[in-house]
């Protein structure tokens, strides 16, 4: 019912054989129809009648072929597993940071919101308290002064050495303690927080009858803590919001795939999301220019350049030094530096790094697939260019990214 083009067509289109190699032997000894079946998927092409040792010959070499195109797919194939399980560990890294910084604010806030239910309970006892005293207008304006500076001292509290703070405190806690003020070990601390001296606190108290001082005082201490949770708490929810501004700006979600990028604001929204990596000992320099002109790009894949560098310099440093991110331009690129004063990378191995698979990390710590994949990025898909220079504490990575719209990405 099928000629033998047919047949071959039928192979070629279907999966399961299309790969099986085919030399077709046919009687019609001409150029059209060699090329017919070499276009179709014909490995070779013999007429009739055939040579049985070319015939071997041509099997032979058809198989050799076929072995070697196997090879070459079963390694693309594990390329491209080994690419996603680098892409996959760097961001289940990257979510557990993340997972990291959320948690930190989250606590504080839901801590300060169930700390200001117990503030408020409290608050309410001493108006009732308040509202049994005889209070003039001078009275409700001295506690209105009251709470306006504690509102404001939440904001940004008065600045004091720790022997100062602990002089006033023991200070406030005698006089506190004349009045027969409960537990004034609590209440001490806050209303020193105002940033009064105790003989003045007294002189802003003494329009108020003896009796009627210790409720004022005890009132004015739930001013102190309710505006500092509610500031604690203001605090946390910025910072969410912080954090999840960045991760959306490192993602570019919901955009193009290409847009005009702010290189800046990448590395600092990178920044945010390295967070967690960050300790105390790890110092960030920035020596932005300020007239950096935006570049063309895939913005995500942008951002993980920067991750794989900054995440390596921080490995470098070991959580004690310096990373250093600069950035200028000339005519034809615009420039970033990223550099950090750890050990630096023997000059023998310089060469490799950006070969895939090479790593000078343990077993299990990566597959070396980091830097082959942000040189992929900057130099095939943005036709830019990656060099790095490093000497005994000091490396340096520099990335280069072109300004003319001629070279936009790939």
């Amino acid at each position: 019912e099928m000629d033998g083009y047919q047949v071959l067509e039928r192979v070629k289109s279907d999966p399961e054989t299309r790969d099986i190699p085919v030399i077709v032997i046919s009687a019609l000894d001409e150029i059209d129809s060699a090329v017919r079946c070499i276009e179709i998927g014909a490995e070779d092409y013999l007429p009739k009648p055939f040579n049985p040792v070319l015939l071997r010959a041509r099997l032979n070499a058809s198989l050799e072929k076929k072995k070697l195109r196997d090879l070459e797919k079963a390694y693309l194939q594990q390329e491209v597993m080994l690419r996603q399980s680098e892409k996959l560990a760097t961001l289940g890294k990257l979510s557990a940071g993340m997972a990291h910084e959320l948690n930190n604010p989250a606590a504080a806030t839901q801590r300060g919101a169930n700390q200001l239910v117990v503030a408020f309970s409290q608050l309410m006892r001493t108006h009732l308290k308040l509202g049994e005293l005889d209070l003039t207008d001078s009275h409700r304006t001295s506690l209105l002064n009251f709470e306006e500076l504690a509102q404001e001292t939440a904001k940004q509290p008065v600045k004091m050495d720790t022997m100062m703070r602990s002089d006033r405190e023991d200070e406030l806690m005698a006089w506190l303690e004349e009045l027969g003020v409960d537990n004034i070990w609590e209440i001490a601390p806050n209303l020193v927080n105002l940033g009064y001296k105790t003989s003045e606190l007294i002189s802003k108290v003494d329009n108020f009858s003896p009796s009627s001082i210790p409720v004022v005082v005890e009132w004015v201490n739930c001013m102190c803590i309710i505006y500092s949770l509610l500031e604690e708490i203001s605090h946390g929810a910025k910072r969410i919001s912080t954090i999840i501004g960045a991760l959306k700006d490192y993602t570019y979600m919901d955009q193009a795939p290409i847009q005009t990028i702010d290189i800046h604001e990448g590395l600092d929204s990178t920044l945010t999301i390295l967070g967690s990596n960050l300790n105390n000992g790890i110092q960030i320099q920035r020596e932005y220019t300020g007239n950096l002109p935006t570049v063309e790009a895939y913005g995500s894949e942008l951002n993980q350049v920067w991750t794989n560098i900054i995440d390596n310099a921080i490995d470098a440093i070991d959580g004690d030094g310096v990373i250093t991110l600069r950035t200028r331009s000339d005519d034809q690129w615009a420039i970033v530096e990223i550099e950090d004063n750890g050990p630096g990378i023997p000059e023998s191995i310089q060469p490799q790094l950006f070969d895939p698979f090479f790593t000078t990390k343990p077993p299990g710590d990566g597959a070396g697939l980091g830097l082959n994949i942000t040189h992929n990025i900057v130099v095939n898909k943005h036709r830019g260019r990656i060099d790095v220079y490093s000497q005994p504490g000091m490396t340096r990575f520099e990335v280069r990214l072109p300004l003319n719209s001629n070279d936009s990405p790939t």
